[in-house]
């Protein structure tokens, strides 16, 4: 009986998936030759890749000497900070969103109060106004004011004004942390956050602003802590989604490969942290394992273009540097930061060799790295 690379699940011997995870058998080879260890010789693919860097410039050597990775999984990040321009959002469909709401309108106003209730409200909301970060420095100039001639009408005129616009701060810090609950509801729970959104907005409806601050105070430390508890999970299904998006870009299918991201990101959504992100860093593997061939296919391209270029004399230390970062990145089995300078070598290319396939003179790289992509 053979055993799946990803989650370790024996299979019979006539299966042609894993039951578990769903990775299709006939990946299995590739997968496991993929994964390696950090004992391993060079695996191929890298073997070729310091050949083809060798092959435009002779200078460096076949395997280029590895620097600390910094790829997604070496960065102290939090999310959503993930490359935003070069990183795919996540396509899973969102979790059970439960009865957090957006707001519809601000609260009432309050009903009127003694003078002592009064001052005490008009304090409350100075005090409120700080902690949200607000510049209150002329209601509190003129709260000062009406308290010292005990002008009641002037101080109600504040209070009305100052809910007002407490009110609509706390309105925008409400949607912007329901909005960041939602992302993040997409793949992992959100449970806690969720009461206290729901507390926060029957607060809000209410008119108690100094409850809904707190409350907020409460959502934003909460969802902080689930960010950073499930970061590495996140981070993994977006390398994963990065991998399965360019193999479709190069003409190929992921689905082989498809079945542990979609089980990894179940457990991630079930609060199985530990099994997802185990789960999902094997997905990854297998979906570089369906990439690899196609990958190299292009960077043979890519080689015969850069090669032209320096043979014409334009200049191609750009697309150098890049290709050795693909070396590099890879080195460290970061196949994110691997992708990404993929892509940035990839578009220096093609911006500027066609010209140079056409008999024509191409301009330096370094005068194309911002120009618009050919019509």
């Amino acid at each position: 009986m053979a055993a799946c690379p990803a989650c370790g699940v024996e299979l019979e011997d006539t299966a042609t998936e894993c039951p578990s995870c769903h990775l299709t058998v006939a990946l299995f080879p590739a997968v496991k030759e993929a994964a390696g260890s950090s004992d391993d010789a060079d695996p191929a693919y890298l073997r070729t890749i310091g050949e083809l860097l060798a092959a435009v410039d002779p200078a460096q050597p076949t395997a280029p000497v590895a620097r600390p990775a910094r790829g997604l999984l070496s960065r102290p990040m939090r999310y959503p900070a993930l490359a935003a321009d070069e990183l795919p959002r996540s396509q899973a469909p969102a979790g059970p969103t439960g009865p957090v709401l957006a707001l519809t309108d601000l609260p009432p106003l309050p009903s009127t109060v003694t003078a002592a209730e009064l001052v005490r409200r008009v304090d409350q909301y100075l005090q409120t106004g700080r902690r949200l970060g607000l510049n209150v420095t002329d209601f509190e100039a003129r709260a000062n004011a009406a308290r010292l001639v005990d002008d009641r009408p002037s101080l109600e005129v504040l209070a009305r004004e100052m809910f007002v616009h407490l009110s609509s701060a706390l309105a925008e810090e409400y949607e912007s942390l329901l909005a960041r609950r939602n992302e993040i509801a997409q793949l992992v729970p959100a449970k806690a956050a969720d009461v206290e959104l729901a507390a926060a907005r029957k607060a809000i409806e209410s008119g108690d602003l100094i409850g809904t601050q707190r409350r907020l105070t409460h959502v934003r430390d909460e969802i902080g802590r689930v960010v950073e508890e499930w970061e590495i999970g996140r981070i993994l299904v977006a390398e994963c989604e990065l991998l399965a998006q360019t193999v479709r870009e190069l003409g190929g299918d992921p689905t082989p490969a498809i079945g542990p991201l979609e089980e990894g990101r179940r457990l991630l959504a079930q609060g199985q942290r530990i099994s997802g992100e185990r789960l999902l860093a094997s997905a990854a593997v297998a979906l570089w394992a369906v990439l690899e061939p196609r990958l190299l296919t292009d960077l043979h391209r890519i080689h015969d273009r850069l090669k032209a270029s320096r043979s014409s004399g334009t200049e191609v230390t750009p697309g150098l540097e890049e290709f050795k970062s693909i070396a590099i990145e890879l080195r460290q089995r970061n196949f994110a930061g691997t992708i990404l300078a993929y892509r940035r070598l990839r578009l220096l290319v093609d911006r500027t060799a066609p010209l140079v396939e056409e008999g024509m003179t191409a301009p330096p790289v370094s005068s194309t790295l911002h120009a618009a992509p050919p019509a």
